[in-house]
């Protein structure tokens, strides 16, 4: 009996506790299934604040770079800016896109509620997080014409140039990790396959993005 109970205690120890602090962000790059799986059975939230705020600094980076904020605003300003409110608030939107992906995933029998799909897309982040570092070495070569439209100032600067393409490179490897560790992580709380979990994240998006086109799309025929 005494040796049931060690063996079962063993299990569970070998079940949620296989894996280190150190373990979740080395591991995830080989084994992100298990690192995730290990974060879902466990509610594994280590640094869960610090990637979030971090996650919505790559987001608001991402958004004045788009929007080509360089042309009217300083560097400081959008430095500024992007680290403190968009570290802030960033994560705001992760959030909802978490509880749409709950909700939708409930269509297709997925098990998984907003908080752990929030916590899942947290640690998923971390290529694109790691991204960052990229970023603010060509914000140290380009200054403020990163946030412009300065491909004018890169055919005239061969050194630019090979930086530019270089982390633009890294950046869009780092982005497609974060977008296959948020398949994997998505199909481990929701108890989906790898298709199921890429429908899932998509569906938010034709929810939101189909209606609005529909609309305009009205609009501009009245």
């Amino acid at each position: 009996m005494e040796t049931k109970i060690t063996e079962n205690r063993f299990e569970e120890f070998e079940k949620y506790n296989v894996l280190s602090d150190k373990d979740v962000f080395t591991k995830i790059w080989t084994e992100p299934r298990r690192v995730f799986r290990f974060i879902n059975d466990t509610r594994y939230e280590k640094y869960f604040y610090l990637l979030l705020f971090l996650a919505g600094v790559v987001r608001a980076f991402e958004r004045a770079s788009s929007k080509n904020m360089g042309d009217h605003s300083s560097l400081f300003s959008i430095v500024f800016g992007c680290v403190i409110i968009g570290g802030a608030l960033g994560w705001i939107s992760y959030y909802i896109y978490a509880a749409l992906i709950s909700w939708s995933g409930k269509w297709l029998n997925g098990v998984g509620n907003t908080s752990s799909i929030f916590r899942m897309m947290a640690y998923a982040m971390i290529p694109s997080i790691l991204g960052l570092s990229f970023l603010f070495l060509q914000i140290a070569v380009y200054g403020v014409d990163y946030f412009t439209d300065f491909a004018g100032y890169l055919e005239t600067n061969i050194v630019a140039n090979i930086v530019f393409w270089i982390s633009f490179i890294i950046s869009i490897l780092l982005s497609l990790t974060t977008l296959v560790f948020m398949v994997i992580g998505l199909s481990e709380v929701q108890k989906f396959s790898i298709g199921k979990a890429v429908l899932n994240l998509i569906l938010p998006v034709l929810i939101i993005v189909v209606p609005i086109v529909l609309v305009a799309s009205i609009a501009m025929v009245f």
